[in-house]
C-alpha cells in the first residue's frame, strides 16, 4: 500500500495501541500511520513515542491539550498528511472494531479499482455488526437510512468511519469549513465529496464492537448527526458552494 497513511485519532486507548499499531502494519512494509492523541491521561502518546523506534519513519504522532471531538482530530490529520503528499488517506479507530486487514480492500478500491473514496460499510450486504446491543445496531441503522433518505446519497453506511480517501478528495473539500466533531463529521465529509461528484464506493467489512476500553459515544454526538443532517441538506439547497 504505497503511499498510503492511516490516521488513528485516540483518548485514553492504551489497552488498544499498541496491538492496532502491529497489527496495521503487518498489513504493508509502506503503509505508515498517524496517531492523533487527545492528550490522553492513560499514557497512550508515551506508549505511541516509546513504539516509534521501532518503526522509524512509519510511525508519527501528534498532540493536542485537550479532547477536542473526533473531527478536529481528523482534519488536523488530513492537513498533515497532505502537506507530505500522501496519496492514499485512512481514517481508523483504535479499538479493532475496524479489521486491520480490511485496509487493502478499501486501498485497493481507491488505487485499483478507481474509487475516490471507499466505505468499509457495515450495511451493505445486511447488517454486519458484531457484539453490539441490538438498541444500538437499530439506532445506527436507522440513522444511516435517514441520512441517505434526507441527503440522497446512495450510501448505505453513511455514519462509516472506516474509510479511504484520494488526496484530490480532500484537496477539493474546504477542511477550514468542516462544521461537525461527532458522528455527523462522517455524515458531513461524505455529503461534500458527493457533492462535488466524486466517485463514492461501499466495501462490505464487519464491524466488531471494542472488547477493551470505553466508547466515546454520547447523547451529545448523536444529537448533532440527526440534526446536522437536516442542517447539511438546507445549506446544499441555499448554498451549494459553502459546503464543498
Amino acid at each position: 500500500m504505497k503511499e498510503a497513511v492511516v490516521i488513528i485519532p485516540t483518548y485514553n486507548e492504551i489497552e488498544n495501541i499498541e496491538a492496532i499499531i502491529k497489527a496495521v502494519f503487518s498489513q504493508s512494509r509502506d503503509i505508515h500511520i498517524l496517531i492523533v492523541d487527545d492528550n490522553s491521561p492513560d499514557g497512550t502518546a508515551d506508549k505511541v513515542k516509546e513504539l516509534k523506534k521501532d518503526f522509524q519513519g512509519r510511525l508519527h504522532i501528534k498532540e493536542r491539550e485537550e479532547k477536542a471531538g473526533l473531527g478536529t482530530a481528523y482534519i488536523l490529520g488530513f492537513k498533515w498528511c497532505l502537506v507530505r503528499k500522501y496519496k492514499y488517506i485512512f481514517e481508523m479507530d483504535a479499538d479493532f472494531s475496524h479489521n486491520p486487514k480490511d485496509l487493502k480492500r478499501l486501498y485497493n478500491m481507491c488505487a485499483v479499482e478507481g474509487a475516490d473514496l471507499s466505505i468499509g460499510s457495515r450495511y451493505i450486504t445486511g447488517v454486519n455488526v458484531v457484539n453490539w446491543p441490538m438498541s444500538r445496531v437499530l439506532m445506527s441503522y436507522i440513522a444511516s437510512k435517514y441520512v441517505r433518505f434526507i441527503t440522497g446519497m446512495k450510501i448505505n453506511d453513511t455514519t462509516a468511519g472506516f474509510v479511504c480517501y484520494k488526496r484530490k478528495v480532500l484537496e477539493t473539500i474546504n477542511l477550514r469549513k468542516v462544521k461537525f466533531v461527532g458522528y455527523a463529521f462522517q455524515i458531513e465529509m461524505k455529503f461534500k465529496a458527493y457533492l462535488r461528484g466524486f466517485k463514492i464506493v461501499e466495501v462490505p467489512v464487519i464491524f466488531t464492537d471494542r472488547t477493551r476500553g470505553e466508547s466515546k459515544l454520547s447523547s451529545g454526538i448523536i444529537s448533532e448527526a440527526v440534526f446536522g443532517v437536516i442542517s447539511l441538506k438546507i445549506k446544499s439547497l441555499f448554498n451549494r458552494k459553502d459546503l464543498e
